[in-house]
């Protein structure tokens, strides 16, 4: 079984980066807890071989289509350790069709009491708004933090209480 740092790469140094950059802005790591990571796989090979070899070290939560390429994610058996604190789940995204995706960890997912709160304390930061209501983005190229009200998990166990799931079609990684 290949441990998490040699599919994903360096999960300290990514969560050392987020927090740095972070900082940069004004933003302290102790806003709420980091639910999830992403990593992006740059081509369907590459997220089929992640997905079997990930399959260790997690429960699958759900797999599904989500903007138009397949999405899955795990609660890991054993949380991530982060400056934000455990991180227990772990979302591995196909690219999206026609595009050129960089493999690699993309993005943390932060959850906050409240979007409004969190830009009226840092009206400073340049928040990207357009994901409003329901997600704030700090980019910090190549790199991004995105931030909820809710746990990602908790996200899937609703739209799967409610039949909202997209699967993946028969024989997607066929074309």
């Amino acid at each position: 079984m290949s441990s998490l740092h040699a599919l994903l790469g360096d999960t300290s140094a990514f969560f050392n980066r987020l927090a740095s950059a972070m900082a940069e802005h004004g933003l302290p790591v102790t806003l709420g807890p980091m639910d999830h990571l992403c990593y992006r796989a740059s081509s369907n090979k590459e997220y089929l071989m992640l997905k079997d070899r990930l399959a260790t070290h997690g429960k699958v939560l759900v797999e599904g289509m989500i903007g138009g390429r397949p999405i899955i994610t795990w609660a890991l058996h054993r949380p991530l350790a982060s400056p934000f604190g455990p991180v227990p789940c772990l979302e591995l995204a196909a690219p999206k069709p026609g595009k050129t995706h960089h493999r690699g960890l993309e993005h943390g997912e932060i959850v906050v009491p409240s979007l409004t709160a969190l830009l009226e304390r840092y009206p400073h930061v340049p928040f990207e708004q357009k994901g409003l209501p329901d997600e704030l983005t700090l980019s910090l190229p190549p790199l991004q933090v995105k931030f909820h009200c809710r746990t990602l998990a908790d996200t899937i166990a609703e739209e799967i209480a409610e039949s909202a799931v997209v699967p993946v079609p028969e024989g997607y990684f066929s074309m």
